[in-house]
């Protein structure tokens, strides 16, 4: 059987967990505690020694570490429906788009969050190894954030997915990104009509609400 390694309230476990249900994958789930450090002690550093969720094993016994080894494997072994393109055009704009719903959007909430949250003190950036918050790259974060959903909006006028005309794998980073902005009090508002029609109908897809 696969088996997730998951945690409910982080960003990127929730991730994997829309992907699987997109495709319909049967699995079993193992949540790991992040809140009291779970993922850095030795039982977990076993799985995963990154320390990060989420991880997959696969029924081979291989371990996936990351969404995007998770989101390779997955299509490959799991081809509809196809979430990352089906023709070459297709699957290089997803890929482009996936690229920059983490690299302009995830990646900013994450450096907001955890360059100001006292949770995260020494712990700037995940994996095994402390570093110290930077304060300054909270607030870049925080803009960036903002330029996202700027971005998003502009993208969506007159579309209904971000990437291609399908959904795919960049609307569920999307999705998940900027959900996860709440925890910055950040969320799109009247000045963001098409990522706000946007978000409300991705909220109706079943596996969102995982």
């Amino acid at each position: 059987m696969i088996t997730l390694y998951d945690c409910v309230t982080a960003p990127s476990p929730r991730r994997a967990r829309i992907l699987l249900a997109e495709k319909g994958v049967a699995h079993d789930t193992v949540q790991v505690d992040l809140r009291n450090g779970e993922h850095l002690g030795a039982a977990y550093l076993a799985v995963n020694p990154q320390c990060t969720v989420p991880a997959l094993r696969t029924d081979e016994g291989l371990v996936l570490i990351d969404n995007a080894a998770i989101t390779a494997w997955l299509e490959a072994c799991f081809p509809q429906p196809p979430l990352l393109g089906s023709t070459p055009q297709e699957k290089a704009e997803i890929a482009s788009w996936n690229w920059r719903m983490e690299f302009d959007g995830l990646l900013a909430v994450a450096e907001a969050l955890r360059n100001s949250s006292p949770a995260m003190a020494n712990r700037a950036l995940p994996g095994p190894v402390d570093y110290a918050q930077i304060p300054e790259l909270a607030q870049r974060g925080l803009a960036r954030t903002q330029q996202f959903f700027s971005m998003l909006d502009e993208r969506l006028a007159g579309r209904d997915f971000i990437a291609t005309h399908h959904f795919s794998i960049a609307d569920i980073t999307a999705m998940v990104t900027v959900d996860f902005a709440r925890v910055l009090k950040l969320q799109p508002g009247a000045q963001h009509p098409h990522l706000l029609r946007w978000r409300a109908a991705m909220a109706r897809r079943p596996s969102m609400l995982l």
